[in-house]
């Protein structure tokens, strides 16, 4: 299995093949040429990228495990010396940033070149990429349809080879929706895996995570980018990374279902390639499956329903009531419709939800025990309008029927959208695979395993990937 893109181009860059400043020019020449048919930038920061790269070759600097990889940033996550959008009208001026987030920052660190800033819907709350700043983000794989969210744009430069890293955040399936829909490998760690400062926006549910285009660079992502910060409850502390759980050969138990909540059955054309996927993974591991239903998880409540109660409540408070109401009419739709459920939430119906996280959190550990898997869909859909216009020529939210991610950030459970097919909509479909707390290494392990036998495209058809575009394939 070749090596994937951040890896050969760390390499060229590192032994004098290439320098810094040729791989940062080859992506700004992509960007610059595909952007308008995609609008993956929330920003572009070419001339801050030139002059980085310039520095580094000029350093004669040779370490960093991402050492001059072009890089795109979520514009959720501060970089500073810009501003953070959040793809808000709200926050159209926004002074720049006066520090890094703590995933930039590591990226930073390790030699990565920032070349701008990455489209997401307004607030990150949507799972398609569209607002009213910067506009609809196209899959590159069907451009009639969406990236997903939130992290749509980072998602569709990397799946059309325009940079070889790109960020992005995960609070109720923003890594996994994008990566399942634009064929990349993606990976929501562990609750407290990656520290967090400051505090989300969904307090506990939300992380920062990887994806690429390989297993190989989801691998290395995740190792730069895990450590605790000083502040985060949840942070695991930096000994016990060496003893994160990693593919042995033991029993594994596995699981399948359609869906986790009682959402109706799947099309059949998700419905065949989940079953398709289930089956490979089963010979793979060589390991039978046991299929539940989906009303057999959960008697306590629907944690769908109480993630959106939960998550709506908290938005709406951190940006304050009073902001969110004086500019009411500058939000996007979907984020009107949000945030009306966060205006209304009462304290007895947040704190109930809250509370049912506990049961929902005992389910899947007892389901999974020390080392079962839960195979599902990532989208339970053949994919949706790039807009997010509906068959009544409106626009809404997502329906919650379209996604099975939410329950892996209650439970703070990893979780892997693996690339395994594709629908009749063209788009690829990501089998998504939860693993027991801390057993994030083995999920990254065993995307490796799938792809030495079942390989991916590393990018959309009629996009070459970044490698190929320097010549390094």
């Amino acid at each position: 299995m070749r090596s994937g893109p951040i890896t050969r181009i760390t390499e060229a860059v590192r032994s004098g093949e290439r320098s810094a400043t040729q791989v940062v020019v080859a992506s700004i020449d992509r960007l610059t040429a595909v952007n308008p048919e995609l609008t993956v930038l929330a920003e572009a920061a070419f001339d801050d990228a030139l002059d980085a790269a310039q520095r580094l070759d000029a350093s004669g600097r040779c370490e960093g495990a991402l050492l001059g990889a072009p890089t795109l940033v979520k514009d959720l996550e501060d970089w500073a010396g810009h501003p953070t959008h959040m793809g808000s009208l709200l926050f159209a001026n926004a002074a720049p940033a006066t520090t890094n987030g703590v995933t930039p920052q590591r990226l930073l660190d390790a030699g990565a070149v920032v070349v701008g800033k990455s489209t997401l819907p307004e607030f990150a709350i949507e799972g398609y990429t569209a607002n009213e700043l910067t506009g609809v983000t196209r899959n590159p794989w069907n451009r009639d349809l969406s990236t997903g969210g939130s992290s749509g744009g980072s998602a569709a430069a990397l799946s059309a080879g325009l940079v070889a890293i790109a960020t992005a955040t995960d609070g109720g399936g923003s890594v996994r929706i994008p990566a399942s829909l634009c064929g990349l490998v993606g990976l929501k760690p562990t609750n407290g895996a990656v520290g967090r400062h400051p505090e989300p926006d969904w307090i506990d549910y939300s992380t920062d995570g990887p994806f690429a285009t390989s297993s190989d660079d989801l691998d290395l992502l995740y190792s730069v980018m895990t450590g605790p910060v000083p502040g985060d409850p949840t942070a695991l502390p930096a000994d016990a990374f060496g003893s994160l759980a990693r593919w042995r050969d033991e029993p594994v138990a596995l699981i399948a279902a359609a869906r986790t909540s009682p959402w109706g059955p799947l099309p059949i054309d998700v419905e065949r390639a989940l079953t398709a996927a289930v089956e490979a993974v089963g010979d793979l591991l060589g390991r039978p499956v046991t299929w539940m239903d989906p009303e057999d998880f959960f008697s306590d409540g629907d944690p769908d329903l109480d993630w959106y109660v939960t998550c709506a409540a908290e938005h709406v408070h951190r940006l304050g009531r009073e902001l969110v109401e004086l500019h009411w009419d500058q939000l996007h739709v979907a984020t009107r419709e949000f945030f009306t459920t966060g205006l209304s939430v009462t304290t007895e119906q947040y704190l109930a939800a809250r509370r049912r996280r506990f049961s929902y959190v005992r389910v899947l550990d007892e389901l999974l025990g020390s080392n079962g898997l839960l195979l599902t869909p990532v989208t339970t859909s053949s994919g949706w309008p790039a807009d997010g216009m509906t068959e009544d020529g409106a626009v809404h939210g997502l329906a919650p029927e379209n996604l099975a991610t939410v329950i892996q950030n209650i439970t703070g459970l990893p979780a892997l959208s693996v690339p395994m097919g594709h629908v009749e909509t063209g788009l690829p479909f990501g089998l998504q695979v939860t693993a027991p707390r801390y057993h994030d290494r083995r999920l990254i392990d065993l995307a490796g395993l799938i792809e030495s036998i079942h390989p991916w495209a590393r990018s959309a058809p009629g996009y070459p990937t970044l490698t190929e575009t320097l010549g390094l394939d």
